[in-house]
């Protein structure tokens, strides 16, 4: 399995995966009120998501870096890059704190921290880098959650 796998090469698997999660939001989202652009009702974001994720996944598995042929496995084992447990770990630990932010602390909070904790995850960016970008995605989302589409998500909150 895993020698199949290689040989389609990692660009194609994605495109693939972009392809089936797209279609299964557009026909999850189609089974909601569509509503109108107007009005939108529940499944109409969803819908569109999916059905724009669906050509970007056939871009993606058609276009993509084909994997190289005639290397000794040797070859491609030396190529395949290291795990990022950094990354993984920050990036982890940002959803775990988004939600317990968002819920105990409000969205300016949660936010900042999802960006700032993610970011740190990104050997190559400085501490400055992480606090900036977790001050823009603050900002970011409270225009557009909570002054554009008026979510119910107070900005702040102690409990």
């Amino acid at each position: 399995m895993r020698r199949l796998l290689e040989g389609i090469g990692k660009d194609t698997l994605a495109g693939g995966l972009m392809l089936v999660v797209g279609l299964g939001a557009a026909l999850q989202g189609m089974s909601y009120s569509m509503g109108t652009l107007a009005a939108p009702g529940p499944g109409l974001f969803p819908a569109a998501l999916g059905v724009l994720l669906m050509p970007i996944g056939i871009a993606i598995a058609l276009f993509g870096k084909r994997p190289a042929t005639g290397a000794s496995d040797t070859q491609q084992q030396r190529d395949l890059p290291r795990a990022e447990w950094r990354g993984w770990f920050c990036i982890v630990a940002s959803i775990v704190a988004f939600i317990v932010l968002g819920n105990h602390g409000g969205l300016v909070p949660a936010s900042f921290a999802v960006a700032f904790i993610a970011a740190l995850g990104d050997r190559d960016n400085r501490l400055i880098d992480a606090l900036v970008l977790g001050v823009a995605m603050a900002v970011v989302a409270v225009v557009v959650f909570w002054w554009l589409l008026q979510l119910q998500f107070p900005l702040f909150q102690w409990g």
